[in-house]
């Protein structure tokens, strides 16, 4: 029985083979490695899994923390050199004043510089949207970049509400006197400077026992940028009713006194003879006044009446008796201011002849 004695060649080529396959093994690894880092790095620390994380937030109602997201928050200097005002209030930068953001994702991402812009698109409040990020990178987070809004993602909308002090933004009620920099000195009909995220869709109405209005939508999709919005608040029916009410005994009172020309009214009658005994006024004919906007107050336009004299006159002429029996037309209209603590002040005064 014979034996055979392996040589040299018999025992490189298994190694050689063991070779190969770790070589094709550490490539294999080193792929993955590769594959995962770039997987890793799009989903989760690329310029645009950044600007997605901050949608996200919004999308969830997280305003709190969407504010915490670096470059967000904003400060005056930073306001200013935009030119917006730096006096903007951030009261509607919370959860209770979001819409709806659904629908989120990336169109491209462009680097320019150091600046990377991500274009991104979505749906605000059920409205189409588009908005361009733009983005830089802020450290490192071990071997992988960290990054920061360039420009803040927040807007300024200049709202401008005329016949309320209140108003709801997206269901949020505020006061123009909490947000304005004036306080309880603000003025009704100046624009009230209101900081936003974008994307978002800003609902304003009104709706109070005065005035309301169906509202204005806008869509705030471009940072660092400043919206005019002006709202112009309509009477309400209660309103309109109260004004009414405040003319019809207005107008009573002056029937009631027993004069010619009823002192502060928009009647009287002038009789060049000699009456006999107090006359009579009665109101056949109330106006049916309207109340129209004027500024952040309210006016009554010309709108006419007719009021009724009864009086004893005797002629100087041949000193005969008559009674005068006769309806005067008249006109009124007057200004309705809205006071500090959200009474109405009523005018009624004559014709406006201008």
């Amino acid at each position: 029985m014979g034996f055979r004695v392996r040589g040299d060649g018999d025992r490189q080529r298994p190694l050689a083979m063991d070779l190969t396959l770790i070589a094709v093994a550490v490539v294999v690894v080193a792929a993955a490695g590769v594959v995962g880092y770039r997987a890793a790095y799009q989903s989760l620390y690329s310029p645009s899994a950044f600007v997605v994380n901050y949608l996200d937030l919004l999308a969830g109602g997280r305003a709190a923390d969407a504010l915490q997201v670096p470059g967000v928050g904003i400060d005056s200097a930073d306001l200013e050199a935009a030119g917006v005002d730096v006096a903007a209030s951030d009261a509607l930068l919370r959860s209770t004043a979001l819409a709806p953001l659904t629908d989120v994702h990336v169109v491209d991402e462009q680097a320019d510089g150091d600046i990377t812009r991500v274009h991104v698109e979505y749906q605000a409040g059920g409205n189409a949207g588009s908005t361009v990020f733009e983005v830089q990178q802020d450290g490192w987070i071990g071997f992988l970049p960290s990054w920061r809004f360039a420009k803040t993602p927040l807007a300024v909308v200049d709202l401008t509400v005329l016949g309320a002090m209140q108003f709801t933004v997206n269901g949020f009620t505020m006061d123009k006197r909490q947000v304005s920099a004036a306080g309880v000195d603000a003025d009704p009909a100046a624009p009230v400077p209101l900081l936003v995220f974008t994307p978002g869709l800003y609902s304003i109405s009104v709706d109070t026992s005065i005035s309301a209005t169906p509202g204005v939508a806008v869509l705030a999709d471009s940072p660092l940028t400043q919206l005019p919005i002006e709202v112009q608040a309509q009477p309400t029916t209660s309103f309109v009713q109260v004004v009414q009410e405040k003319v019809d005994a207005f107008l009573t009172q002056c029937a009631e006194q027993q004069v010619l020309q009823p002192t502060s009214c928009p009647f009287g009658r002038f009789v060049q003879n000699r009456i006999d005994g107090p006359p009579t006024w009665s109101i056949v004919k109330m106006p049916q006044v309207t109340v129209l906007p004027s500024g952040e107050n309210w006016i009554i336009p010309n709108t006419e009446g007719t009021a009724h004299i009864e009086v004893d006159v005797t002629m100087i002429a041949d000193d005969t008796k008559q009674h005068l029996s006769e309806d005067v037309p008249f006109v009124i209209n007057g200004t309705i201011t809205i006071l500090p603590d959200g009474r109405a002040s009523i005018v009624v005064t004559g014709p406006d002849t201008r």
